[in-house]
């Protein structure tokens, strides 16, 4: 059993790169829709605010395999938009589904910091910008960084998903192996959990260290 375990694991691995790739990309992505979206919910304009809220709404409201499906097969056909190749379909959807969750993220931590921070720099003299950049931010970003560390872990799990758009990750090699070892089935789906498992760890620990810098405190 151990010897057909690395085997399937050999197997399987031949989807690595497509799975660590979109992840990487796609958290990317998200982590810059957040910043833009959590940013533009707290604009003064009450355009820009709005768009943004429909986005996150939607975005959050609808499932990410419905959205998937959307950009893979709606997209191009109703309105001729050409997203590039399905990898990049993939990365779109992810990215938009998880940049509008952590926007939230952003713009309640912006929020969370205490109001005597911005008086102070407004007493400074320091204009919006610099008020952002040199006082809330800087302590916004720890309290952002348990959460961003569990977000990054669900959009890897979140990549199984692109097997349905015929990309080759991880679980598109574990179907097909499935499909042709039938009585391996179970072990070839445990072989996946235990590879998604092995590519998480390294988010994990970052996730432990993010919440461990969270810990020490904001000014208030």
């Amino acid at each position: 059993m151990f010897d057909t375990g690395v085997n399937i694991l050999t197997y399987l691995s031949q989807g690595a790169w497509t799975t660590i790739s979109i992840f990487l990309m796609a958290t990317f992505f998200s982590f810059v829709m957040a910043f833009i979206a959590g940013l533009s919910r707290l604009a003064k304009n009450p355009f820009i605010r709005g768009f943004t809220t429909l986005y996150v709404e939607i975005f959050r409201g609808t499932s990410l395999i419905v959205q998937l499906f959307w950009l893979y097969y709606a997209v191009p056909m109703l309105f001729n938009i050409d997203l590039g190749s399905n990898w990049w379909v993939g990365v779109i959807a992810i990215a938009l589904n998880y940049g509008a969750y952590m926007s939230e993220v952003v713009r309640s931590s912006i929020l969370s910091i205490d109001k005597g921070q911005t008086e102070a720099s407004v007493a400074l003299n320091l204009s919006r910008f610099q008020r952002m950049r040199h006082i809330i931010l800087p302590q916004a970003l720890r309290l952002m960084l348990p959460e961003f560390g569990n977000y990054s872990i669900q959009i890897l799990k979140g990549t199984a998903l692109v097997s349905l758009i015929g990309l080759t990750d991880i679980l598109y090699y574990g179907d097909i192996y499935r499909s042709s070892n039938l009585s391996e089935g179970p072990l070839a789906y445990l072989m996946v959990l235990v590879m998604y498992f092995i590519i998480a760890l390294p988010l994990i620990w970052l996730s432990k260290k993010g919440e461990k810098i969270s810990r020490r405190g904001v000014a208030s």
